[in-house]
């Protein structure tokens, strides 16, 4: 019996053992047997997800660098898993130390796990379970570790309340909560956050005397990955996909350092360490590792690059030039050239280079007519040669072509909207109150801009109204039966323009009762009847967009809910067409031709 027990342990090291070998040596088996059977079965066997996602970036087969890189990739795992799966040092635990321990394994399993099984879950599931996960983790760091440091202690704390705000945040995005929109820099703060408090770890641990040297030079490897992704997270090449193999590889770094810290935990016997020239070489291949990836994905300026495509995150939208920063708008050309928007073909196939692409772009911008663009489009090889490419989408290469017949495509989001409000205050500034002595309860004078291929016109509707959309499109039936063109509908007036105009002066006035007529100087002068249901009649404001006042409109409905008369004067002048609308309380529904 006492011989059986004394076995056990032996038997369970050996059996661990097996795994610690056998796991690595399938890994390798697998990547082996991918080559032969296909790249499908190489991703699937190196890379652990399903092959759609090869066949999605992938179409037409890997190249030799991916290939290359997918093998190496399969190598460096088996040697990652092979350091994960040592046995943990024996030694004497406390209830928290035992947690933590457990939970670095837990942790050390979820990141081990393949995407797309996590991707079966609830995506609240699967936010918030390492949020919780990481949360009594940090917690257990702050009260095993031995710091040796309050402020060092506090520092590390303070960065891990970061980290689990980012965490948290996304869970409130994911169940659609009020969340904290994280722009660009923000992000960025996360991330170096997140550097920060692996470092403090880091140093923590070697305050604390349990942790080898080995398991340090993993933590300051993890933190030096995160540093390394930084800057090339998100690039992907069109068929070309070392980037995300390498990066993916990269992260087995922070794996085996969470293991390394669960496995000494305890205070038991350690192995001794390596000798000087042994920790050299091996602090040279963990540079290796870590550089050597990134160094290769750095080319000659000749080499064809395939940085974007239609699909590329970031491609769907048509950014201001002058939001840009220089190296980016590059990048936003190739966007457009190669968007599928609309089901549509590209405008390059996806076959030619960012290089290519660009020289064809500034050929474009050379071109003298529609026809001298369809031959560079037809010699690019594109599926819409007849189709040309707008200036807005030319302009990011070639501005000083672009920008000589139309400047405004240069500005930034900012600088558009103070031209454009700079611009309606200027169109305000022509208009002048045809009334200047006689004063409305409300009032306001301002330019109503109109759909620049023609409108009907403007409106004076109660938009509280329940049924206002029909008695818009009743009133805007009759206004071509209406010599005046204003029709009119419950609690919708349309005042239709005389000229064919793109924009008009409008003074509206309310008064109490009904004022002078005073037609001298006007062309025309028609009176209706509206009523407001509750109690509000306007005018529609630009309010953002291009059509409406370009300034605010008071509520002319003064009396409340109830009916009234609306007097519209009209007259060509100097400055185009004008208008004035006066408003007052009446309950006559006749229509009163004034003057025509």
């Amino acid at each position: 019996m006492e011989k059986a027990l004394r076995s056990r342990p032996v038997l369970s090291d050996n059996l661990w053992r097996i795994i610690r070998i056998g796991l690595p040596s399938l890994l390798l088996a697998a990547a082996v047997a991918g080559l032969v059977l296909g790249d499908a079965w190489l991703w699937a066997a190196v890379e652990w997800s399903p092959p759609p996602f090869e066949e999605f970036y992938g179409r037409d087969g890997f190249d030799t660098r991916t290939t290359a890189a997918l093998l190496v990739a399969a190598l460096m795992k088996a040697t990652f898993l092979w350091l994960i799966l040592r046995t943990p040092i024996r030694g004497p635990l406390d209830r928290r130390t035992k947690a933590l321990r457990l939970l670095l394994y837990v942790a050390v399993v979820y990141s081990l796990v393949p995407w797309y099984l996590i991707g079966l879950l609830p995506d609240a599931v699967g936010a918030a379970l390492p949020l919780v996960l990481w949360t009594s983790i940090d917690v257990l760091y702050l009260l095993i570790i031995r710091w040796r440091s309050r402020v060092l202690r506090a520092a590390a704390g303070a960065m891990f309340a970061v980290e689990l705000v980012s965490m948290a945040n996304y869970l409130l995005a994911v169940l659609d909560l009020p969340a904290f929109q994280a722009g660009r820099i923000v992000g960025l703060g996360f991330t170096l956050s997140a550097v920060v408090a692996t470092v403090l770890t880091v140093v923590g641990q070697r305050r604390d005397g349990r942790w080898s040297r080995g398991t340090q030079v993993a933590g300051w490897s993890s933190a030096g990955v995160i540093v390394v992704m930084i800057p090339v997270d998100g690039i992907y090449s069109s068929g070309n996909m070392v980037m995300p193999v390498i990066m993916d590889m990269m992260a087995f770094v922070g794996t085996v350092w969470i293991a390394a810290t669960a496995r000494e935990l305890a205070e038991g016997d350690r192995p001794a360490g390596l000798p000087p020239a042994r920790q050299r070489v091996i602090r040279l291949a963990v540079a290796a590792v870590v550089v050597l990836p990134v160094m290769t994905m750095i080319h000659p300026e000749q080499t064809p690059h395939f940085t974007y495509t239609g699909r590329s995150l970031g491609c769907y939208h048509r950014p201001n030039y002058g939001d840009l920063k220089p190296e980016e708008r590059d990048a936003a050309f190739l966007c457009r050239a190669r968007s599928t928007e609309g089901g549509r073909s590209p405008l390059f196939p996806d076959s030619l280079p960012d290089q290519t692409i660009l020289a064809h772009g500034r050929a474009l911008c050379r071109a003298k007519d529609p026809g001298e663009q369809a031959a560079i489009l037809k010699r690019a090889g594109s599926e819409r040669p007849d189709g040309g490419m707008d200036p807005w989408d030319l302009v990011y290469v070639c501005p000083e072509i672009i920008g000589l017949s139309q400047p405004e495509l240069l500005l930034s989001t900012a600088e558009e909207a103070a031209a454009s409000a700079a611009y309606i205050a200027e169109e305000n500034a022509k208009c002048r109150d045809p009334w200047p002595r006689t004063k409305g309860v409300v009032q306001a004078t301002a330019k109503y801009f109109l759909f620049a291929d023609g409108d009907h016109g403007y409106l004076v509707h109660d938009p509280g109204d329940k049924a206002s959309e029909k008695a818009v499109e009743r009133a805007m039936d009759r206004v071509f039966d209406d010599s005046a063109q204003i029709g009119v509908s419950g609690s919708a007036v349309l005042v239709g323009h005389i000229e064919d105009v793109i924009d008009l002066c409008l003074t509206v006035k309310a008064f109490r009762s009904a004022p002078p007529l005073r037609m001298a100087g006007w062309q025309q002068v028609t009176e209706v009847p509206v009523v407001s249901p509750t109690g509000r009649l306007a005018v529609p404001e630009m309010d953002g967009g291009d059509v409406g006042a370009g300034a605010p409109m008071p509520n002319l409905a003064i009396a409340g809910k109830g009916r009234y008369r609306v007097r519209v004067y009209v007259r060509l002048g100097d400055e185009g067409e004008e208008h004035l609308v006066v408003v007052f309380p009446g309950t006559s529904k006749k229509r009163l031709k004034l003057k025509q």
